[in-house]
């Protein structure tokens, strides 16, 4: 079964009185708080999901942008969400799927039914789909989460990747080579790391490309069916999305979430820089 609905498909599943639970995941990295995008128009009954809280925590710089929330944090943000076992949740944003690829990766592991909506609120809207303003709050919900983490590699663990498997630094090329960078205090990639940006795998819309062509991408960086995998990028939120697409072509994919902004805030981690794994 695909990791996405379209928005033809939601709207059914909600006129059908089926369990679904929407949640609007608008975030970026200049604007991370998007209430009030939510606020000027939503999905019906959406949920604004506020990631740098709820699908994330905060740290020392050590522990990168975006360090995982609890299982019990985010426990609670699901129950506020209104979820309850057994409902199937539909995450979006308008940001071609990344910020909602989170909440997939996060949901997924803690065992809740997830699905990323294709083409995000401009895709709801083209298909000719309502909008709401209404700041929602739903009866709370009571849904168990499993613990979360089995998915997430280590900074140790993602230093060893590379001896034996592939570990894609999914952050744009010149990030990768190290010619700029906006965020953090060393510019680079982890040493063995390829580069595969993962806007690579989207169409000009934000849509997965088809199967064919995204294994094709892949192939060009040594991975195939049964290729040990696991990304990174600047915070941990766009690696999420290579591991959903990953998944939506059956290769399985760990993510590192502290990704280069744990790596480059933490002391005597080697950096290598140019085109090459290094």
């Amino acid at each position: 079964m695909s990791n996405f609905v379209s928005p033809d498909e939601l709207s059914d599943l909600r006129e059908q009185g089926a369990p679904v639970r929407v949640i609007d995941v608008r975030w970026r990295l200049d604007r991370p708080d998007g209430h009030a995008e939510y606020l000027e128009g939503h999905i019906p009954g959406a949920v604004y999901v506020p990631l740098d809280s709820e699908l994330a925590t905060h740290g020392e710089a050590s522990e990168g942008r975006h360090p995982l929330p609890s299982t019990e944090t985010l426990q609670r943000a699901v129950r506020r969400w209104g979820v309850h076992d057994g409902d199937l949740v539909v995450a979006y944003d308008d940001a071609k799927g990344l910020a909602a690829a989170r909440a997939w990766w996060l949901l997924r592991q803690a065992g809740v039914d997830v699905h990323v909506l294709e083409g995000g609120i401009r895709g709801w809207i083209a298909a000719g789909h309502d909008i709401d303003t209404a700041d929602e709050s739903p009866e709370e919900g009571t849904a168990v989460l499993r613990e979360i983490g089995d998915d997430a590699l280590s900074i140790d663990e993602a230093a060893a990747f590379p001896a034996s498997g592939v570990l894609l630094d999914v952050r744009a090329p010149e990030r990768y080579r190290g010619e700029t960078e906006p965020l953090d205090p060393i510019a680079g990639h982890i040493p063995g790391a390829v580069n595969l940006p993962t806007m690579l795998h989207l169409d000009a819309d934000g849509r997965i490309l088809d199967a064919a062509t995204v294994r094709a991408n892949l192939a060009t960086v040594g991975i195939s069916e049964g290729t040990r995998v696991a990304a990174y990028c600047g915070s941990g939120v766009t690696a999420a999305h290579t591991a959903l697409v990953l998944d939506e072509v059956g290769i399985d994919a760990k993510v590192f979430p502290g990704s280069w902004s744990q790596w480059s805030n933490t002391p005597g981690r080697p950096v290598a820089t140019g085109d090459q794994p290094g």
